[in-house]
């Protein structure tokens, strides 16, 4: 029996939650992201992130690329004020914008951004679909989407292993937020249904690690 999708909060508002994500060890999945966004046909221009946390994903792709500059977005008001302070600490100032932003309702027109990515946002939301209709709205035709996110285990026991595995070094809290967002994550065969519905291959989503799922698709041309 499949394991049952038990949402989290939608926003990690609180200083303490901000402080918590911002210190935990991302860097090798901050590193594989960003390369594999550059590697999936990603040239130049300006990219959306949605969700961007404490913006360290997006210091990552700018270091790695020189020609792009990035509108990082995030509903958290206490994420964005330590994203603000790792900009101004690594020199990402001009290159990397930071909007509080619901990723449900983006202010931003139509076909505005070259490429638009995620990195665990689509858990966090009721209603994964409203996030990635506006993705879509707002990248231009030909641009890239590039979402990635964790998947839900199949058994509370499988749930554990990867929270040991994964967070074994962390504090206790730091535990306790990557379970909930374990436990909140989509299936592969859901997120694929989304997708599918959005108008997109279902299998340009696949699962690229024993707790993540990648969505990688080029928005048509008129």
């Amino acid at each position: 029996m499949t394991l049952q999708r038990v949402l989290e909060p939608e926003v990690m508002d609180s200083l303490d939650e901000a402080q918590d994500y911002d210190m935990m060890d991302h860097r090798a999945v901050n590193q594989a992201f960003a390369q594999d966004f550059l590697a999936s046909g990603f040239e130049r221009g300006d990219i959306l992130d949605l969700g961007t946390g404490t913006a360290q994903i997006p210091v990552a792709i700018c270091r790695m690329h020189s020609d792009c500059r990035i509108m990082a977005t995030d509903a958290s008001v206490n994420m964005l004020e330590i994203a603000r302070y790792n900009l101004d600490r690594d020199g990402m100032l001009r290159r990397i914008q930071l909007a509080h932003v619901d990723a449900k309702q983006l202010r931003y027109p139509d076909a505005m951004f070259d490429a638009v990515i995620s990195n665990s946002i689509v858990h966090h939301i009721p209603d994964p679909a409203s996030v990635l209709s506006e993705a879509i709205r707002v990248t231009r035709p030909g641009g890239l989407l590039f979402f990635r996110d964790l998947l839900r285990p199949d058994s509370l026991d499988q749930l554990q292993a990867l929270v040991e595995t994964y967070t074994g070094l962390e504090n206790q809290h730091a535990k306790e937020l990557f379970a909930q967002s374990l436990h909140a994550a989509l299936t592969l065969q859901e997120i694929r249904e989304l997708v599918g519905a959005a108008g997109f291959s279902p299998d340009s989503v696949t699962q690229t690690s024993d707790r993540h799922w990648t969505w990688t698709a080029k928005k048509p041309d008129r």
